[in-house]
């Protein structure tokens, strides 16, 4: 419980450290610095801003002068104010946050890339009966290259499968070197989003034994960034599922499945709780891209409005928008919060 409070805790600190340090970029007085909602329980102001710590830890902000989400029609002209600031301006303060989410998932990433990530050894545990590799692998081989590429772990090797009609295998064996071809063979699976595709194997699985891959201060950085692409390409991939109905509301998770979740997680380790925290940052970073008001994708799109036709929302609009913005959230909040719930009671 500890752990998820100070993980989501720390995401939150993040994402609002870069809201702060491009508000102070472009000269807007940053007045309050809080980490959770509510009651403010510690305060103490440094500079101009006070930094607090509120009672109720499922979020943060920080309030610049002349901003309000609670009633965005109120203004302040003085130069050090949020509205002072030209559409642009305003923009790069908005994308400071969601920006940070994804800075600390990258670094993350490169880290562990550097200190050591934990990966399945590239060793064969089992050859499926009259598949393509039936005959020619065993138990144990030591897969090391495929299609003249080294393999530092196993999961290099159903990604080159997939792009390969012939596969051939460079494998080591009680010592000894040995070639072999393979030809991979077209299943029907589901992927995680319960769709059907089609896949190429060649019908082996891994032993299961971990080894740690270190990756050069070369290697690292390109590693850390597939990882986070891979992780925001199956982010996007959800939400849309989620508009299409492909995939149900019921899977939608609140606080409560978040905090069970890192908990469990904090268990395994130190190496699968910064897993864990680096995609949370990514998912925190694309939510608030999103195009709803009170987010700050909804702000973006209100400033790239003013941008383009020089004039801004008129407050009826602004008005209606924010309050269905926050509906929206409420609504999304309460489905997550009924289905952690109902997940576990079952």
């Amino acid at each position: 419980m500890i752990s998820a409070v100070l993980v989501l805790s720390f995401l939150i600190f993040f994402h609002e450290l870069g809201h702060f340090l491009m508000a102070r970029l472009v000269g807007v007085k940053v007045e309050v610095f809080s980490i959770g909602f509510g009651k403010k329980l510690i305060c103490k102001k440094i500079g101009n801003t006070n930094w607090c710590l509120s009672a109720i830890p499922l979020g943060g902000y920080v309030q610049m002068k002349g901003q309000d989400d609670t009633n965005p029609t109120l203004k302040n002209y003085d130069p050090d104010s949020y509205n002072s600031k030209t559409p642009w301006q305003r923009i790069l303060i908005l994308l400071g946050g969601p920006g940070f989410n994804f800075l600390l998932a990258f670094l993350i990433y490169l880290f562990v890339a550097l200190t050591g990530w934990p990966k399945l050894a590239p060793v064969v545990g089992n050859v499926m009966k009259d598949s393509p590799a039936f005959h020619k692998l065993q138990k144990d081989d030591v897969i090391v290259e495929v299609n003249g590429v080294k393999i530092k772990s196993w999961d290099e090797i159903p990604e080159i499968i997939q792009k390969s009609d012939i596969v051939k295998l460079k494998v080591k064996r009680n010592s000894k070197i040995i070639m072999l071809t393979v030809t991979p063979k077209i299943i029907i699976t589901k992927n995680i989003f319960n769709e059907t595709i089609k896949r190429k194997i060649i019908g082996i699985s891994p032993n299961g034994k971990i080894i740690k891959v270190k990756y050069s201060i070369f290697e690292a950085p390109v590693v850390a960034w597939d990882k986070f692409i891979n992780d925001a390409s199956l982010i996007f991939k959800g939400i849309e599922k989620l508009i299409t109905g492909t995939i149900g509301l019921n899977t939608l998770s609140g606080p409560i499945g978040i905090v069970d979740v890192t908990a469990k997680v904090a268990d395994m380790g130190i190496i699968p709780l910064l897993f864990l925290t680096a995609l949370l940052s990514v998912n925190l970073g694309i939510l608030n891209l999103l195009p709803i008001p009170a987010l700050d994708g909804g702000h973006i799109v209100f400033n790239l409005y003013e941008a383009i036709f020089k004039k801004e929302l008129s407050e009826e609009i602004m008005i209606k928008l924010t309050i269905g913005g926050w509906a929206i959230l409420a609504c999304l909040m309460l489905i997550g919060i009924y289905n952690d719930i109902i997940r576990i009671i079952h």
